[in-house]
């Protein structure tokens, strides 16, 4: 078992604690993909039109030259046209090129949106997600690692922090602020509808419970705070790439494994 330091609130190392089996699963970057793509599109939505949309109408095309209301020898093309009173014709609906015509292939309800997984095979992605926090040549394509050693676990008096400032102070002294730097200077603006910005993901922190310093630290750029009970694979893993900069606090690593 692998043991790493507990830092206090002012940064300073107090103790060792043994970290979790859980982080001596091997890292499946396949599994942990495809449990990312199953995430995200259990947000999807399903959507689709009126089934008869375009279709209420009058419009039809008779063939039969001796047929009340026929288009055949009248010099007009042989589409489904609008049907009026005394034989006259109308325009041109039902076809998807006509005004107000049906849709050519639009979104159903009945398609399969959720890309569905079997429950070990989640489960097991999740400890391959959770393993990679702790491997430095993983994290470090992605961060910029600190001084110290990964995983970070702190304290739980670290858990009653409620003022942002001192979030700062305390990631400066673990050397975690180039991260949340280069995070803040990766930031771009979105060009879409909805506008706003875009910013890279930073540090990841885990608490056993909602604590005040969830609140306090999610205003820095990039940091994202979860629970035990609310932790997903896309926490640890952003887009389905393995190894977060993630800080523990001491009841979150002591819990990891009965969750």
């Amino acid at each position: 078992m692998t043991n790493v330091s507990l830092y206090s609130s002012e940064g300073s190392p107090v103790s060792k604690i043994e970290l979790p089996k859980v982080f001596e699963n091997e890292v499946r970057e396949d599994l942990i993909r495809r449990a990312v793509l199953s995430e995200q599109t259990e947000t999807l939505q399903p959507k689709g039109i009126f089934p008869r949309a375009g279709m209420q109408t009058t419009a039809r095309y008779i063939g039969r030259k001796e047929a009340y209301h026929s288009l055949k020898n009248r010099g007009g093309a042989k589409l489904p046209r609008e049907l009026f009173p005394k034989g006259r014709i109308g325009r041109v609906r039902h076809v998807p090129w006509a005004v107000k015509g049906r849709r050519a292939h639009p979104p159903k309800v009945q398609k399969i949106l959720i890309e569905r997984i079997n429950k070990r095979e989640k489960k097991k992605a999740m400890f391959s997600a959770i393993a990679a926090t702790a491997k430095k040549e993983i994290v470090g394509k992605k961060h910029v690692l600190p001084k110290i050693e990964i995983p970070i676990v702190l304290d739980d008096s670290c858990s009653s922090m409620s003022k942002t400032k001192d979030i700062v102070k305390l990631f400066d002294k673990l050397s975690l602020t180039k991260d949340i730097e280069r995070a803040k200077s990766g930031r771009k603006k979105k060009y879409s509808r909805t506008g706003g910005t875009k910013t890279p993901r930073s540090i990841l922190i885990v608490s056993a419970k909602q604590t005040p310093i969830m609140k306090a630290a999610r205003n820095l750029p990039g940091v994202s705070v979860v629970t035990l009970d609310s932790m997903k694979v896309s926490d640890f893993a952003p887009g389905g790439v393995p190894g977060r900069l993630t800080v523990w606090t001491k009841s979150a690593i002591e819990n990891v494994s009965k969750i």
